[in-house]
């Protein structure tokens, strides 16, 4: 078999395809509003925000090529078939129309036309005119893969990161005040570090990760690396750098919402400080600039997302609905979604990624440590049943106060709290998860001594 590795070229061709694909909308807007919550403590929950939203992300992808799957479903079939459908609906669902597909619709209006358009319409009015614009050219590529979204990927995003570093270099070297004197709020006042880390789950990237993780494979091999295990490392040191390139970005978008605290308050969300940051900074010029290129980058990430979500539906239903169907219904969807607005989508989609993202970080640790245990079901059915009856808790925990109150919800998430260790630093999970990794390894060593056992 040929032993054939990536050479440092394509290497970069392969990290650029995964920046593509992870670098979109929430990668913006959450780290800017991170360091506007940070202030002084910026440092630890920098720490914090790149290990969920860079490292997990990555070894996500590592995982479907380290256990040799061809897709999510595959990897989720190893704690059970029924299982593999209920997880790959449910993540491919929250990376596209319930939350991902309409906050890159909101983001763009927030961040570039909201600013333009100022007073002279009503904001739910004007929201509604742009995301039907912008998903009518949604559906109109999806439906028409071709050129478009290659061309969009190539011009778009190196214009765009040209932009990002113009308007970044403007407000390093024109701070509006010293990162020092910018007092943490919230959360971030003490404990900055798991603030962010629980924060780095709102980009998406983990379970993101998972879902493409496939296609940075097929585009690994179709450059001739055909085993396995190289194919893997492939993946991984291109991973790395792709990770560094992101962990730079973010770094200095984090340190940019700190710096400009004394030019604005802590805004409602990330959308609206980089359009404040950028109107500042570089005037009308510069909000039409970061309108168009970050509407296209977005527009771009939408694209990919429903064909993504429609394809992967028809493949798991192929005698359901169709390609198309599929594409209209995720299309509309989004469409509906997106017109209650960025914050509401942030706020609502928190809950249900702290749901998801412990089933799927244990996923990923499994899925790379899995020789230790010969990948054997039941380490990964224990380990995920106990992480998924501990991120029951934290999906409450985190629901909007009034649906806690009107479910009579705070009863269950006190008991979690009293019984559950580093629960209010979101880590609830990290026990039962270990609970369930003895009980596999257990059951798993008694099935072995069972079967070398003689009669």
């Amino acid at each position: 078999m040929s032993n054939k590795r990536l050479t440092f070229k394509q290497r970069i061709l392969v990290s650029g395809t995964l920046f593509g694909m992870f670098f979109g909308a929430g990668n913006l807007i959450f780290p800017v509003h991170l360091g506007q919550l940070a202030g002084r403590n910026l440092i630890p929950a920098t720490i914090g925000f790149i290990i969920t939203a860079v490292g997990i992300p990555i070894l996500g992808v590592a995982a479907i090529g380290n256990t040799h799957s061809d897709g999510l479903q595959s990897l989720a079939a190893k704690v059970g078939k029924k299982y593999s459908y209920f997880f790959t609906c449910l993540l491919y669902l929250t990376i596209g129309p319930f939350f991902a597909i309409p906050r890159c619709a909101t983001t763009s209006f927030i961040t570039g036309i909201a600013p333009l358009v100022g007073d002279r319409l009503s904001e739910p009015l004007t929201l509604f005119l742009f995301s039907f614009l912008f998903f009518a050219l949604v559906l109109f590529f999806s439906l028409r893969p071709g050129s478009i979204t290659l061309w969009i990927g190539k011009i778009i995003n190196p214009v765009f990161l040209l932009f990002l570093s113009v308007l970044i270099l403007s407000a390093l070297l024109h701070p509006g005040t010293a990162v020092s004197s910018a007092e943490p709020a919230g959360a971030y006042q003490n404990g900055a570090f798991f603030s962010a880390l629980a924060d780095g789950y709102s980009t998406m990237d983990a379970i993101a990760g998972l879902a493409f993780g496939i296609i940075v494979i097929d585009v690994i091999r179709q450059m001739g690396v055909k085993e396995d295990t190289v194919v893997a490392k492939d993946v991984m040191r291109s991973g790395i750098l792709t990770g560094l390139l992101m962990a730079l970005i973010y770094v200095l978008t984090i340190l940019m919402g700190a710096q400009s605290r004394s030019l604005f308050e802590i805004s409602e969300n990330g959308g609206i400080a980089l359009a404040q940051i950028s109107g500042h900074y570089l005037g009308t010029a510069g909000s039409l600039f970061l309108a168009v290129t970050i509407t296209f980058a977005c527009l771009k990430t939408s694209i990919g997302l429903v064909a993504s979500c429609s394809e992967t539906f028809v493949r798991m239903f192929p005698k359901k609905l169709s390609y198309k169907t599929w594409a209209i219904i995720f299309t509309v969807f989004s469409f509906c979604i997106s017109n209650m607005g960025l914050s509401s989508i942030i706020n609502y989609s928190i809950p249900v990624l702290m749901l998801i993202y412990p089933p799927a970080i244990t996923l990923i640790l499994l899925a790379l440590c899995g020789k230790l245990f010969d990948h054997d079901r039941n380490v990964y059915l224990c380990v995920t049943a106990f992480s998924w009856a501990a991120s029951v808790f934290d999906f409450m925990k985190t629901l909007p106060a009034d649906v806690q109150t009107s479910l009579h919800l705070d009863q269950a998430v006190d008991a979690a709290r009293k019984v559950l260790p580093f629960f209010d630093l979101n880590l609830g999970w990290v026990l039962p998860a270990a609970i369930g990794l003895a009980m596999g390894l257990l059951i798993c060593r008694a099935k072995k001594e069972r079967q070398i056992t003689p009669l």
